[in-house]
């Protein structure tokens, strides 16, 4: 009866560390995807310039304005998460959701670019970031979190 036991408590260990390998790899996979993509339209929207200035320069004739935004929401992983609460125990930073919020952030600046470029514009004032966490439940903690990047598109007259 203790071999069988034995056995089944190591199964079902191989299989926790088999399901946390999978998880670990297909989110590596996701995120060097998703880096990829967002270092490919960085550089295509680098003629595009975003600024946190409040205030225009002065000109001649003033431009036309808009609300431009972007916002993204990306989800946490179960081995981001699992790293993370793992981490919570020791105390420091938390590497797995700093990542996270990076793309989260860029994404949204890019989407913002998109829709900036779609209008004409030359640059983006007074640009801001907002974010907030979806939670799947009070006590799992983050499930996704969402970043909104807003500013001011500046379209230069004709």
């Amino acid at each position: 009866m203790d071999i069988i036991n034995f056995l089944a408590d190591f199964w079902g260990v191989l299989f926790i560390a088999l399901l946390l390998v999978v998880g670990f790899t297909a989110g590596r996979i996701a995120e060097r995807r998703h880096y990829r993509t967002i270092f490919e339209r960085e550089d295509a929207m680098a003629d595009l310039v975003v600024v946190s200035a409040r205030t225009l320069p002065p000109s001649a004739m003033p431009p036309a304005t808009h609300l431009v935004l972007g916002s993204a929401v990306i989800s946490v992983d179960y081995f981001k998460r699992f790293i993370a609460d793992l981490r919570k125990i020791f105390g420091g930073r938390l590497h797995t959701y700093e990542s996270l919020l990076d793309r989260a952030r860029r994404e949204a600046i890019l989407r913002m670019q998109d829709q900036a470029r779609a209008l004409g514009a030359t640059t983006i004032m007074n640009m801001r970031f907002e974010t907030s966490s979806i939670s799947k439940g009070a006590k799992k903690g983050i499930g996704a979190v969402e970043v909104l990047a807003y500013g001011t598109a500046i379209v230069p007259p004709r």
